[in-house]
């Protein structure tokens, strides 16, 4: 029996959508459209781009060092 996999969504990470929101807050907080900035292909849209990157990777570790901490005061690492 085979499993068609055609219908389902691809895998993501398990933080994939919360980063995909972080970026594209950072980049609304800097007064652009997400969708309109990937789709241009200049200097400045990479930049934007890369710095919305860096701010939610720069997050993401923060939530990640909380939830350690968090897990470390009740015992469960």
């Amino acid at each position: 029996m085979s499993t068609d996999n055609r219908d389902r969504p691809p895998l993501e990470e398990p933080l994939a959508g919360l980063e995909r929101q972080l970026i594209i807050e950072h980049v609304k907080a800097a007064g652009f459209d997400y969708h309109a900035l990937v789709r241009r292909n200049d200097d400045e849209a990479r930049t934007l781009l890369a710095n919305a990157a860096l701010h939610a990777s720069e997050r993401l570790s923060e939530i990640e060092a909380r939830s350690q901490y968090v897990h470390k005061l009740h015992g469960e690492t």
